[in-house]
């Protein structure tokens, strides 16, 4: 009405104006009427032109409804971040570069028990540690540079406990926005179940040290009866003047003295310790040498089957602890068939790519592999793994100490190889080494000399023994000193050094390795070398310590010997040693 009547008066009216009209079937439609007054002929004359705006009335009312959902859901949103910042069980907080507490929410109340102005316009030194003091604030500097960061620190509570935080920080816009989580509980409960996992892994150690001990003690006390008992007889004897079974005990007690030497090496082979004298050997050589040795323990019921691989590759290895694997394999074929079978020894080349060595706990590369295979009654899945576990055996007691497989397993490993068992049930048992490939030609060994061949010293030659064990010195000495030697005994280093720098002549020195009074064998040694560069040097040792090798390898005019070693052995390397001087 107000558009008309402006259009009537002739003043000015809106250039246009929104108009809802009813259709006639009753329906509204939205029109835009714009509309202007001319004159004619003394008549006064109304232009109009009506628009339809219904689309973009409804657009409009879609708009205002999507601003009046937007500020809703703006809104809410705002609501819901205010109450998780109000609700969160973690310590939410805003804080300036510098580690200064801009806001925090009631979290930190607590979590802490401190107020929020306790803490806002505060660094959080104060509430840190001696040992911790300024780490938070040093971790906050950190994100100058990063965007985001993880640590964890301590803060005191107003009751003086000291609570562990783990934290979250991010930076944004030079502001910090940080997330701690309090998690002493849950390092309360790591620390004790490491404290379990501690106690159980020293009752596992005790139980191990229990079972070592049993088997070693029921061994060596048999072996030690016989030694003992042979050396009493042989006295007796003596004093009694009957020399008729003189040898028949020195046999026995030598006999006995050599079991505990192979159980003692058994043990080392097992632990990885023992003294290896590698040398590149054709397998196919060494099993065709221990043929008739295989053959004579199997026994006639049992029928021996060898199969060598052809162009089998040298491998480098211990000869002798080999043969003593391949020997201990054997017999228990052996025992696996009581009512006789089949037992067959292969040999091969085998290439491993990285996947399968992954598989078998090796290196990748090529392997000489030498199988053991028999007929007999097999093992169950659980008895298999537990095969090479040290002193586990299903012999009654007294017949096996369990170390045949563990020191099989040791020997492998300690050699950069590996050991396979497969076995099932009534079908029979495999057991495959695995020794690495080596590039060189096999060496060919001399037949050892005999006692009656020891070599003797040819210029009065003079050896310094160090050992803190009197009966070594003694037995080392005389025989040497038999052989033609000049003997000087020294029982550690300490009083090894002042004959090493007097003006005494020395060509070897024979030492142990371990030794009392904080100086080793290997230190002995060095000095030795240091006053006289061309000295010689034998070791002996009861097991391989670490400190022999100079990177894994010894120096020049340097040998080793394992205790326990045959008199002619110590001679022949005596004068192995002095003669590369000559």
């Amino acid at each position: 009405n107000d558009f008309w009547s402006a259009v009537q008066r002739g003043d000015k009216p809106p250039r246009s104006v929104a108009l809802t009209a009813v259709r006639k079937n009753g329906s509204l439609t939205f029109l835009d009427v714009s509309a202007s007054k001319w004159v004619s002929d003394g008549r006064t004359f109304v232009t109009a032109i009506l628009r339809d705006v219904n689309e973009r009335h409804a657009t409009e009312a879609a708009l205002r409804e999507l601003n009046m959902s937007l500020e809703q859901r703006v809104a809410e949103r705002t609501q819901e971040r205010d109450r998780v910042w109000q609700v969160s069980l973690d310590m939410l907080g805003v804080a300036s570069p510098d580690g200064v507490w801009i806001s925090i929410n009631p979290a930190w109340r607590n979590t802490l028990g401190w107020e929020a102005g306790d803490l806002l316009g505060k660094a959080s030194d104060w509430l840190e540690s001696d040992d911790e003091r300024g780490k938070t604030s040093s971790a906050f500097r950190l994100l100058t540079a990063q965007q985001t960061l993880n640590f964890e620190s301590s803060f005191r509570s107003r009751n003086g406990e000291y609570r562990a935080l783990s934290w979250t920080a991010v930076n944004v816009e030079g502001l910090l926005y940080c997330v701690a989580r309090d998690v002493t509980e849950q390092r309360r409960q790591q620390d004790a179940l490491a404290k379990a996992e501690d106690a159980l892994r020293q009752s596992q150690k005790m139980e191990a040290v229990g079972q070592l001990t049993g088997g070693l003690a029921h061994d060596f006390n048999n072996l030690l009866t016989g030694i003992s008992g042979a050396l009493e007889l042989l006295q007796m004897r003596i004093a009694k003047g009957r020399y008729s079974d003189v040898e028949r005990y020195i046999s026995t007690a030598q006999g006995a003295a050599n079991r505990a030497a192979a159980l003692t090496h058994r043990l080392l082979a097992f632990s990885r310790r023992q003294t290896l004298d590698p040398k590149a050997i054709d397998a196919n050589r060494l099993v065709a040498g221990m043929t008739d040795l295989i053959r004579n323990s199997m026994g006639p019921g049992i029928n021996v089957t060898i199969t060598e691989g052809a162009g089998l590759w040298t491998t480098l290895v211990d000869p002798n602890q080999l043969e003593n694997a391949l020997l201990n394999l054997c017999i228990n074929a052996r025992d696996a068939m009581p009512d006789g079978g089949d037992l067959q020894i292969t040999s091969s080349n085998r290439e491993f790519d990285a996947s399968e060595a992954a598989a078998f706990e090796m290196h990748p590369g090529g392997y000489v592999c030498l199988s053991v295979s028999d007929t007999g009654t097999g093992m169950p899945e659980e008895v298999a793994k537990r095969a090479f576990d040290p002193f586990y055996t299903t012999k009654p007691l007294g017949q096996g100490t369990g170390l045949g497989l563990s020191m099989i397993y040791g020997f492998a490993k300690q050699s950069d190889g590996q050991v396979r068992i497969s076995s099932e049930m009534g079908r029979g048992t495999v057991v495959s080494l695995f020794l690495p490939r080596h590039r060189e030609e096999a060496e060919i060994e001399d037949d050892a000399s005999g006692t009656s061949a020891a070599p003797r010293a040819s210029g009065g030659e003079t050896v310094l023994i160090v050992d803190d064990e009197p009966s070594i010195r003694m037995l080392v000495s005389e025989v040497l000193t038999d052989l033609g030697y000049t003997a000087i005994e020294a029982a550690d280093g300490a009083s090894a050094l002042p004959v090493l720098r007097s003006n005494q002549r020395i060509d070897l020195l024979v030492t142990d390795v371990g030794l009392p009074g904080g100086m080793n064998g290997r230190q002995v040694a060095d000095f030795g070398r240091a006053v006289r560069p061309d000295l010689k040097v034998l070791f002996i040792t009861g097991y391989a310590e670490k400190s022999v090798m100079s990177d894994g390898d010894l120096g020049q005019g340097m040998a080793i010997l394992t205790k326990p070693f045959a008199m002619e052995m110590l001679a022949a390397g005596v004068k192995d040693l002095l003669t590369l001087s000559k």
